[in-house]
């Protein structure tokens, strides 16, 4: 039995509830590396999501950023980022969010993202499109790498080699975009290129949890979305995405490429 779109979005908008309700208190923090922060409102949040989808598809396999890999039987699997933007939460930014994703044989067919304090809710079904709150999205028709914004994040290993890569391509594009911007949610940042508000999204180094939802949801707005080899085994590692719309997608992968 497959879910529907309107129970991934119920479930997005109660765990949405967890979060709103602890922003802005004092948390108990952990370190799960040097930069790598983790609350109890994550916790909370995936304990939510974990066991709702367990108590209604115990056969599917789960794949959660602070529980791992629960098991399943059937080909099914669950993408979640409890609280994607932990940083920003814990410091008291607002721009983080939950996500879900959906799979099949490793082939996205929901997904749902709910940012709480702006109340923006969006989602997507393969093949029906993308919706933010109930309004169709469709990607930006930017033409020129010149006047269009970017959006990037950075692996939590500050002296990895994917590091360094990442801060020469934030360079690259700083140098040959209109802008380059760094927002702290992965999730967020592909749904606003879904939305128009950003034009290219990339990033090196992500998990599928990050990036599940997100990608279905600037694919069924028109979007083109590949690994920057041109790959679309978007779940299997490494991950490094490149996520636009197809007039810039050429652009957008030569500038990566060069050098």
């Amino acid at each position: 039995m497959s879910p529907t779109i309107e129970e991934l979005k119920t479930m997005a908008l109660k765990s949405g509830e967890i979060l709103r309700a602890g922003y802005g208190k004092v948390h108990q923090i952990e370190m799960k590396g040097l930069t790598d922060p983790v609350t109890e409102v994550d916790k909370l949040s995936e304990e939510y999501l974990v066991s709702t989808i367990q108590s209604h598809y115990p056969d599917h396999a789960i794949v959660a950023e602070e529980s791992g890999l629960h098991k399943g039987t059937n080909g099914s699997c669950w993408y979640i980022d409890p609280l994607d933007g932990t940083v920003n939460f814990s410091h008291g930014i607002p721009i983080f969010c939950v996500s879900i994703a959906y799979a099949e044989n490793d082939d996205i067919k929901l997904a749902a993202v709910y940012d709480p304090l702006r109340d923006e809710l969006f989602s997507a079904e393969k093949g029906k499109g993308a919706w933010l709150n109930d309004r169709p999205m469709k990607v930006a028709g930017s033409t020129e790498l010149i006047r269009s914004l970017s959006v990037t994040g950075f692996p939590y290993d500050q002296k990895s080699p994917e590091m360094q890569r990442g801060l020469e391509l934030y360079k690259r594009f700083s140098l040959n975009a209109q802008a380059c911007r760094r927002l702290g949610s992965a999730a967020l940042d592909l749904c606003y290129v879904a939305a128009g508000r950003m034009d290219i999204y990339f990033e090196i180094q992500l998990r599928p949890y990050d990036i599940a939802a997100g990608i279905l949801t600037v694919l069924e707005a028109g979007g083109v979305v590949t690994k920057f080899d041109g790959a679309t085994d978007y779940l299997t590692k490494p991950i490094s995405i490149i996520a636009t719309n197809k007039h810039l997608y050429p652009q957008v992968k030569n500038l990566i490429q060069e050098g």
